[in-house]
């Protein structure tokens, strides 16, 4: 894909993430998603164990979905933002796929694996069945949250989504995330509590003429 460029806060740069950048940004996503709610109960009450149990899955998630096409925002050749962007027909793994992911899943510890794998499984229930391309997990790094990267990542979603007349999916765990999402014409389609946390489930419809 193109690059593209944003205006935004400090001169922001949104665009692919390149393939030799993905180290540094799962360690960007399990900084910036660290106090998540499912992850203070999938992973406990320790915020570096946090951070180190979900850089293992999401590493893990980089390495089995190859049809992954992730978005960044930089800002003076940094990564501060990423997304990751699922298209249609590859968000839910195959049966190798889960095979090859099980492993990192395992490494969590018995009580976090098996959260993790109740709460993953909850999650693809929800998956709908009509064609669509699913967002997630988005997250800036922890320092730089509220100046408005966030946006421009998802700005440049939805405009790839309208210029492709496609349907966005994603799921979230926090509330104030739900009004953001809003913002974006994302929809709430279900709630529902996983491992005792309330999730929320949001659809964008075709929007061509979105901006």
């Amino acid at each position: 894909m193109q690059e593209t460029a944003a205006s935004g806060p400090g001169s922001i740069e949104v665009r692919d993430l390149r393939r030799e950048e993905i180290p540094e940004a799962v360690v960007l996503i399990a900084r910036g998603m660290r106090d998540n709610p499912l992850h203070l109960v999938a992973y406990g009450d320790d915020p570096e164990r946090r951070v180190r149990c979900h850089a293992r899955l999401i590493r893990g998630m980089f390495d089995v979905f190859s049809a992954q096409q992730p978005i960044c925002a930089t800002r003076g050749g940094t990564l501060v933002g990423v997304t990751g962007v699922a298209p249609p027909g590859a968000c839910q793994p195959t049966a190798t796929q889960r095979l090859r992911i099980l492993p990192r899943v395992v490494a969590l510890g018995p009580r976090s694996a098996g959260r993790t794998m109740t709460w993953t499984s909850a999650w693809a229930r929800r998956d709908p069945d009509e064609p669509h391309v699913h967002l997630g997990p988005l997250a800036v790094d922890a320092h730089l949250q509220g100046q408005g990267i966030g946006s421009l990542i998802m700005r440049e979603h939805c405009r790839r989504l309208d210029e492709a007349d496609q349907v966005g999916y994603l799921e979230t765990d926090k509330p104030e995330n739900v009004h953001f999402y809003r913002r974006f014409g994302f929809e709430v389609l279900a709630e529902e509590a996983v491992i005792g946390v309330p999730n929320w489930f949001m659809r964008r419809p075709v929007r061509p003429s979105w901006s």
